[in-house]
């Protein structure tokens, strides 16, 4: 039996939590992103995801679990693919596309199989694995851009956006600056300039998750680790929440946000960017269903994302439901 309960994924008979925003006994984590990722004493993750998690808690999470002590976690690491049991249980973890990592979760039983997905993309990337879809008899996965007005153009499009800005900000003498989350999307970001002969300085955390990429054989393109002596003449990468840097006060920047919701025309404004473009590890609305014509369930379940997306499902013949609090699905009994 599973049920979500405080907004987190529980399932009773292997006494693990999924994604849990508060601090767990064992929990899976299926990627480093901070909205996923907590410190619980025992992290469910692959190599790859603990690396990040550990970097991330190293810093921001360092002293959150109370009376000012750093709180203790450990890692229970499963390589893609390597399934493992818990009682009548049998667990795998495999690719979800999101980031470098970044896995969903199969559980088979008696009673059937069930996926656990969390943010997945299925279209190209640099630097995250190529995700994979395994047929099931449930999904619960995350629907994001589960809205028709969301279709990402292809990806090749995109790219080419981004290179023709930074190109002509450099011509114009101007440092061109990207918003780009520090995990994931900066170093897809990195491997798109670098492609195009155009050198990155990106922040220090976006170098330092770089820096994991790498040792976990992510080939990536040179980059630098800002400094105040920065003087321009290069892309710069910058996580959106974090202030401007103060190299490039009174210096002639054009800026521009990568993110899926470029799509939606006031990004640009709300950010305070000169330019948007679509670039995201999530799959889109024809992604999303791409994922349910592969894995044929009967039954999906949704969450993270817009309610009105089972009803698109319902209309192709899909029983599908938004996953509520408190419902408890007899699937593990």
């Amino acid at each position: 039996m599973f049920s979500l309960t405080d907004r987190s994924l529980y399932v009773e008979a292997l006494d693990l939590w999924i994604d849990s925003s508060r601090r767990r006994n064992r929990c899976f984590v299926s990627h480093g992103h901070a909205d996923h990722a907590r410190p619980h004493a025992t992290i469910l993750a692959t190599p790859e995801s603990a690396r990040l998690c550990a970097l991330r808690f190293s810093g921001r999470f360092s002293r959150i679990a109370g009376e000012g002590d750093a709180p203790a976690w450990s890692f229970e690491e499963h390589r893609f693919n390597e399934p493992w049991t818990v009682g009548n249980h049998r667990l795998t973890l495999f690719s979800a596309g999101h980031v470098l990592g970044s896995a969903q979760l199969m559980i088979e039983g008696d009673h059937g199989s069930f996926v656990y997905t969390g943010d997945f993309k299925l279209e190209h990337s640099y630097t995250a694995e190529p995700a994979e879809v395994k047929r099931c008899d449930v999904v619960l996965m995350e629907c994001t851009y589960g809205r028709p007005r969301y279709l990402f153009p292809p990806r090749r499009e995109v790219e080419e956006q981004i290179v023709a800005f930074a190109a002509r900000a450099l011509e114009d003498d101007a440092i061109p600056l990207f918003l780009a989350y520090s995990l994931g999307k900066a170093q897809e970001a990195i491997a798109i300039l670098g492609k195009a002969s155009i050198p990155p300085t990106v922040h220090p955390a976006i170098a330092a998750i770089a820096d994991v990429y790498v040792e976990a054989g992510i080939s990536l393109p040179s980059y630098e680790r800002y400094d105040p002596s920065f003087a321009g003449g290069r892309a710069l990468l910058w996580p959106p929440g974090r202030p401007r840097p103060k190299a490039i006060r009174g210096k002639l920047t054009r800026s521009a946000v990568l993110t899926g919701w470029a799509l939606d025309p006031n990004t640009r404004y709300r950010l305070g960017c000169e330019a948007a473009f679509p670039l995201s590890d999530h799959a889109d609305f024809r992604g999303l269903l791409r994922y349910i014509e592969l894995a044929q369930p009967k039954k999906v379940l949704l969450n993270h994302g817009p309610r009105e997306f089972a009803d698109h499902l319902r209309r192709y013949g899909v029983e599908a439901d938004y996953l509520e609090e408190n419902p408890q699905l007899a699937l593990f009994t």
